[in-house]
């Protein structure tokens, strides 16, 4: 094999940040679809990945072999812990010094193995970008996003000037659907919604026009309306300029609906690798064949028709957990700005034993209702009563006693939890500040039964939080959420993170639980197939005011409003067939790029 030659300025796009598909616009300057007759972007051979822990070494890539040919998108599934984004990781040289790589990994040609670290850098953005699935902990929370965006076009583009950068970071942003982006390049990461800042993750990867993109769960935190045009803008990209893009994922749809070809991994090995139709339609493997039945399907399952009619009739004469009447949220400006109103006027009830699913796009505001219940958001107008206590105007020492008989998920678990903690301190740690009569024997033995219940092994407990995988992580934000049994738990997008096998076990867990001791919950996420296997009662957000609300069959299967229905055409299904037409049916009826409101 011969390495690939650097393309000239006459190559590569004219602009260094790719922009929507328009009529006009210039021939790609690479193929549409891969070629197998080329030399391959990425070559990767005989991958082997040790990690040295406290726990003993661990051994998270075995013998990978993998290659992604120009223009051609590969998408790299399993479970958690698998070692999909350890691979990802060896492609940049982003392994962490406890780690001892051996192998070839050939970046058009280049092998990343063993490189130093001036050469890493040049490489870098030029040749392969990466985005991670984590964007609250890949971006620095001290730097407006401009800034951010402009640090990898100063370190590849000399002395490019201030006014240059900012127009080059508003079209990024603008090619990622970030409204007003000519506003909004001065402002911090956590000025914006998890959904916002997954998006300006995309623009950075696309900034300096890689031509091999590596996206670690690229969709995680997006609605499905943005999902969709997310995906759409990662075609375009492949089709215009060729660019290979390595996908990391557990949403199975999103494999159906992007990917040219799949490789499964399990127990750190590629066990099967096919096109994305031969894949989903005669899958080799067993446990392939097992993930592929793990999926969620919208309408197969919903959580309120699986109710007796005695269970329906309790949950509908139960009395309020939660009560919401012209609820309002707003954020006061600052420098000039005027204030920000999140939530607007909404009005839900959640009565005892009822799981509500609260659904939207990002930034419409279903986290900062979610918060606001918890009392971490004060609440600007109208009543939230909550547990019996109303929360306009509550004082945190009136609310303490109160909080631990809530349990909050977060979506994201990096950042939730104290880094020089171990899991078991981090699970302990609701039941050290409320329940100090408790032993350190009894605690311990409490927090292995939940790490138990949500699939972790035991030996899990010494770890520290950055040596587990993102999936992992959001298991243990899950234990720690039930460690007090509380009467009404908050799970903000809680099986985000998780692949197909175990998000369907932690489901299963929460159904059993939520059934068995009866707890009140606010179920939010983007997944309606998710939302209505688990929700009695859904709720539709758009850009802070609650536009639809009723039980899980009337909302998803008969919705009044055209937001639930684009909703609902956007979300991709596991079947590359059914997900092209679909696709279509979508484009023609609300265009392509409508996901984003």
């Amino acid at each position: 094999m011969t390495p690939q030659s650097t393309p000239t300025p006459e190559d590569r796009p004219a602009s260094s940040t790719p922009q929507p598909a328009d009529p006009s616009a210039a021939q790609p300057a690479g193929p549409s679809a891969a070629d197998p007759t080329a030399d391959p972007r990425l070559a990767i051979r005989d991958l082997d990945v040790h990690f040295a822990t406290d726990g003993g070494d661990v051994h998270a890539v075995a013998g990978v072999s993998l290659e992604v040919a120009p223009g051609e998108i590969l998408a790299i599934v399993g479970e958690s812990g698998s070692g999909k984004s350890v691979t990802a990781r060896s492609i940049l040289g982003l392994l962490p010094e406890t780690a001892d790589a051996s192998g070839a990994v050939l970046v058009s040609g280049t092998d990343v193995v063993g490189l130093s670290g001036a050469r890493l850098r040049a490489l870098r953005g030029e040749d392969v970008s990466m985005i991670f699935q984590e964007p609250s902990s890949a971006m620095n929370p001290v730097f407006p996003i401009w800034w951010q965006i402009g640090e990898g076009l100063r370190a590849h583009e000399k002395g490019l000037g201030r006014k240059e950068i900012r127009r080059r970071s508003v079209e990024a942003l603008e090619a990622v659907g970030i409204p007003d982006a000519a506003e909004r390049i001065d402002r911090f990461p956590h000025e914006f919604s998890g959904g916002q800042k997954q998006r300006i993750m995309i623009a950075m990867a696309l900034a300096l026009g890689a031509e091999l993109i590596v996206a670690d769960e690229p969709t995680t935190a997006l609605d499905v309306t943005v999902q969709a045009e997310i995906l759409d803008l990662l075609r375009d990209v492949r089709d215009r300029f060729g660019t290979s893009i390595i996908v990391i994922t557990h949403n199975m749809g999103v494999v159906a609906d992007l990917a040219d070809s799949v490789a499964v991994m399990y127990r750190g090995r590629v066990i099967e690798r096919a096109g994305v139709r031969e894949l989903f339609a005669s899958p080799r493997e067993e446990y392939t064949r097992t993930l592929l039945a793990a999926v969620p399907h919208l309408g197969r399952r919903s959580a309120w028709t699986a109710l007796e009619p005695a269970q329906q009739q309790a949950i509908e004469e139960a009395e309020p957990v939660v009560e919401a009447r012209g609820l309002v949220v707003e954020y006061p400006g600052r420098l000039g700005r005027a204030a920000f109103r999140a939530v607007k006027g909404v009005d839900l009830t959640i009565r005892a034993g009822e799981v509500y699913g609260l659904v939207g796009e990002s930034g419409s505001g279903k986290t900062t209702i979610g918060r606001a219940i918890a009392g971490l958001e004060r609440t600007t107008d109208g009543s939230l009563q909550v547990l019996g206590h109303e929360m306009r105007g509550v004082r945190e020492r009136d609310f303490k006693p109160v909080r631990r008989r809530i349990g909050f998920v977060f979506q994201d678990p990096a950042t939730s939890f104290n880094p020089h903690l171990t899991i078991e301190e981090c699970i302990a740690e609701p039941l050290i500040v409320h329940e100090r009569g408790i032993g350190a024997a009894e605690r311990s033995r409490r927090v292995r039964e939940l790490l138990d219940s949500v699939e972790l092994p035991g030996a899990y407990a010494g770890r520290y939080p950055h040596e587990l995988s993102g999936g992992q992580r959001q298991r243990v934000s899950l234990a720690r959420a039930l460690v007090l049994e509380p009467e009404l738990l908050i799970a903000d997008e809680p099986t985000s993170a998780l692949d197909v096998s175990v998000q369907a076990t932690v489901l299963e867990l929460f159904r059993e639980l939520q059934a068995r001791k009866g707890f009140a919950a606010l179920f939010i996420s983007h997944d309606l197939a998710v939302v209505d296997s688990l929700a009695h009662r859904i709720g539709v957000l758009l850009r802070g005011e609650l536009v639809e609300d009723g039980h899980g069959p009337d909302v998803l299967q008969r919705p009044a409003h055209d937001y639930t229905r684009r909703l609902i055409a956007s979300l991709p299904v596991p079947d590359p067939i059914e997900q092209e037409q679909r696709r279509r049916a979508f484009a023609a009826r609300w265009g392509a790029g409508a996901g984003a409101a």
